[in-house]
């Protein structure tokens, strides 16, 4: 089986880009199932109704989040109506949504995702590694194909889980920094590993920000509105094979697409 896995998705441009790239990786790559985070996908932050639409109708199969996942006041809604879309997990109990679901690809087999947050230099929450661990083993019931997003700022904590989860779960890939990082791997119990999947939207930027509005702030310290950048746009994430009976990584590779190609 094979699974994509989409880096944050930023504004508008990430979303043409899911919009024109996703079906034909699709089809090109004989890919079963398509998840990608979407926190920044409306306006940069937050996600809402429409662009969630908009998303699952370009191809994308499951939307996960992370810290800026309350941006947008309709979310409180549709999260919990949605199912489709995710959570960080390890929100306190009584937070809207879930932050971990099964669902059933195409070809009929089914997959479970799970989305944490960090906790090293982002807000405090329940402990992912602890919260994670819970959610792998009620999922396990219901399938051996398990993914995880961990969204997190540090580099050590997302490595610390995948050897934490390593035989547990079938793929840990992680979000958030928009960077994509070079150390794809398949771990020694069969978990595939990769510290960030990288950022879907304009390169031409800091991040996905107007590399303008960023550099005032950091030359001034004075508050600016961030606004998304529009040049350059890409997609990263990473493509995952899983052997469907043992729910164990066979191979991950890096996935870069430019919009112009």
């Amino acid at each position: 089986m094979k699974i994509l896995f989409i880096g944050d998705v930023v504004g508008a441009p990430g979303r043409e880009a899911i919009k024109k790239l996703v079906a034909p990786l699709r089809q090109d790559e004989r890919i079963d199932f398509v998840i990608a985070n979407a926190e920044n996908a409306s306006g940069g932050s937050g996600i809402t109704l429409k662009v969630a639409t908009e998303l699952f109708s370009s191809g994308v199969d499951v939307l996960t989040s992370g810290d800026h996942i309350w941006k947008r006041p309709e979310i409180f809604e549709l999260i919990n109506r949605e199912e489709r879309i995710l959570r960080p997990l390890n929100f306190p109990s009584g937070a809207p949504g879930r932050g971990a679901n099964v669902f059933k690809a195409k070809n009929g087999i089914k997959v479970g995702v799970i989305n944490v947050n960090g906790r090293v230099f982002m807000d405090a929450l329940e402990c992912p590694f602890k919260t994670a661990l819970i959610a792998c083993e009620k999922l396990a019931e219901e399938t051996k194909i398990i993914v995880l997003d961990m969204h997190a700022e540090a580099t050590s904590e997302k490595v610390a889980l995948g050897w934490y989860l390593d035989g547990k779960v079938s793929a840990i890939l992680g979000t958030h920094t928009h960077i994509q990082t070079a150390d794809e791997k398949i771990l020694p119990k069969g978990t595939a590993y990769i510290t960030d999947v990288g950022m879907t939207g304009p390169y031409d930027s800091v991040i996905g920000r107007r590399a303008e509005d960023v550099l005032t702030r950091f030359l001034s310290s004075i508050p600016v509105r961030f606004e998304v950048a529009e040049g350059d746009i890409q997609l990263h994430g990473a493509l995952v094979e899983i052997d469907e009976l043992t729910g164990r990584a066979i191979t991950i590779s890096r996935i870069q697409k430019k919009l112009s190609e």
